[in-house]
């Protein structure tokens, strides 16, 4: 179960540390970074692989139980921090552009998001114990079922939006490399 709020603010102190950064390089260079730039390509990628990191690790995890990779609870507060801190490298690396393929990445981004920070309320109704296993018998059976139900129907959608956006961040990392990369 997630006992407090760690990695929230371990996001946000990220959050806060990244966006001194770009304030500076965008002080020192009187404008917004490009997308294609260097410092704008080092945060897209490096976005990208908190991104990519929070949909494999914690799923690799999570399905092979009898690991001993650590505890569940903190593989969620690891999916939890990247869930955060990557898309918002990635919003950062847009240049405030939203046209074309980018401009759907960045909106699937938004959204996956949004149904994250919803499954993290969800996940937290739900009684565990430590390694993320339900606790029976703490709520109403219909309280849980509740529960429950919600957490799978809150699947049903946030998997799907999760592979639509990783299905078009590589079509565009694809596309980026090919028009801006391989033609020149």
């Amino acid at each position: 179960m997630l006992r407090g709020n760690r990695e929230l603010w371990w996001a946000v102190g990220a959050g806060i540390l990244i966006t001194g950064v770009y304030g500076a390089v965008v002080f020192f260079s009187r404008g917004i970074p490009a997308a294609g730039d260097l410092f704008g390509h080092g945060l897209g990628i490096m976005g990208f692989i908190l991104m990519l990191m929070t949909e494999t690790l914690y799923s690799l995890r999570k399905r092979s139980r009898n690991a001993s990779w650590g505890k569940m609870s903190s593989w969620l507060q690891f999916h939890i921090f990247t869930g955060l801190v990557g898309p918002y490298m990635v919003l950062l690396h847009t240049s405030w552009k939203f046209n074309g393929l980018a401009g759907a990445v960045t909106l699937l981004t938004i959204i996956i998001v949004l149904s994250g920070i919803v499954g993290r309320y969800i996940f937290t109704r739900i009684p565990r114990t430590l390694d993320g296993l339900e606790i029976e018998g703490t709520l109403s059976e219909a309280a849980l079922r509740q529960a429950r139900q919600l957490m799978a129907l809150w699947h049903m959608i946030h998997i799907p939006i999760g592979m639509a956006l990783f299905i078009s961040a590589f079509v565009h990392i694809g596309a980026a490399l090919y028009y801006a990369t391989f033609l020149k």
